[in-house]
């Protein structure tokens, strides 16, 4: 049996006539840079999540950066970010030129630990950024009061959980990205809502910050060769947005089909003796992008193996902690600084969960891996 951790290809052919259809419209009229499909979708987007403003650019790792540069983030000051993410969201902070200060995580949501973020607040602290790890929201309530607090700005890393909504107290709802000074999103391939390709956004809900991320995404001009501010050069090309507008229209679909199957595992799983289920937040939908055990009294790496050997793929997500990656060494932190994001490395696998998958499929994943512990 041919079991894979993505299918994209049986996502394409249910919408192929749609989007075949919207890449010829882009060959047809040859607008292949800025083409109206891009402010389009933006405003697709936009009414989709309820962001006042969306502003494309290349990639999720250059809408981080760009959100920094809009809010004037200086060399030197500092980002705490989540030990346990992947590498692009301390990236953007040492490019330019800021330190990222790392912030362990909960254990079984996998969001970063709010009940430490204010002992890694500093004078020189400039923001917070939450990652949305694995489709759920981090517990933004908490977040924004205190950044609110301690005059701190918040960039949601949102490249996994887009269409999640958390609830605050008082009962309003609103999507992942949309909560904080910006929110950045990915359109890898693989992501809930990808394209055929790069691109990348970011949500506001400020007007003046709004332009700024625009203008600096596109050269720092707000008329064409004139330059007010320093910028770079991130577009979502129009193929991409074509494709991503196609692909907005179902994503409450693709949603329902990814909790569907994380049900299922669910269901199978619960009670193991050496498997823990994904906890869902009280206050968060789940998008899963990632349906993620952790593996526990036995070796995660072998079980791994094993279901390779079956034919069933599974990935580590992530095999080491930003503290312990090479490019950071020097920041000075040491094993042990982080217990919770160095346990989740050893020990969480990711299993296959796609919008597309059969129950064959699944069925055939759950008993392999039940199988392993016989």
């Amino acid at each position: 049996m041919k079991v894979q951790m993505v299918d994209l290809r049986s996502q394409y052919e249910l919408i192929k006539t749609e989007v075949d259809q919207a890449i010829q419209e882009v060959i047809d009229t040859t607008a292949f840079i800025n083409g109206p499909q891009v402010k389009e979708f933006s405003i697709a987007l936009a009414a989709y999540t309820g962001a006042k403003y969306v502003i494309t650019c290349g990639n999720g790792t250059d809408a981080l950066q760009i959100a920094m540069m809009g809010l004037d983030f200086q060399p030197g000051q500092e980002v705490i970010v989540p030990a346990f993410t992947y590498v692009a969201t301390a990236e953007v902070i040492a490019l330019l030129g800021l330190k990222p200060v790392f912030i362990d995580v909960v254990p079984d949501t996998y969001e970063l630990d709010i009940t430490q973020l204010e002992s890694k607040i500093t004078p020189k602290t400039a923001g917070i950024v939450p990652v949305h790890l694995y489709g759920q929201c981090s517990n933004m309530e908490a977040i924004l009061a205190i950044a609110q607090k301690h005059n701190l700005k918040v960039i949601e890393d949102t490249a996994q959980a887009i269409g999640a909504k958390y609830t605050f107290s008082d009962g309003t709802v609103k999507q992942a990205g949309t909560m904080g000074d910006v929110g950045t999103t990915s359109f890898f391939p693989s992501k809930n809502l990808g394209c055929y390709g790069d691109g990348g956004a970011m949500f506001t809900n400020d007007a003046e910050l709004a332009e700024k991320l625009h203008m600096i995404a596109n050269h720092g001009q707000k008329k064409k060769y004139h330059h007010h501010i320093v910028g770079v050069n991130s577009r979502l090309d129009t193929l991409q947005a074509a494709i991503l507008k196609v692909k907005l229209q179902h994503l409450d679909r693709y949603s329902a089909s990814r909790n569907a199957v994380a049900d299922t595992y669910d269901q199978a799983f619960a009670g193991h003796a050496h498997l823990k289920i994904p906890v869902r937040a009280a206050n968060s939908t789940h998008a899963f992008h990632q349906y993620t055990i952790q593996v526990a009294g036995i070796s995660r790496d072998k079980l791994k193996s094993y279901l390779a050997e079956k034919g069933v793929p599974s990935m580590v997500y992530y095999p080491l902690p930003l503290h312990q990656q090479e490019a950071y060494l020097d920041l000075g932190f040491k094993k042990g600084d982080f217990p919770v994001a160095e346990s989740l490395c050893e020990n969480v696998l990711s299993l296959p969960i796609h919008t597309e998958m059969k129950s064959e499929d699944q069925d055939y994943i759950i008993e392999t891996i039940k199988s392993f512990f016989k």
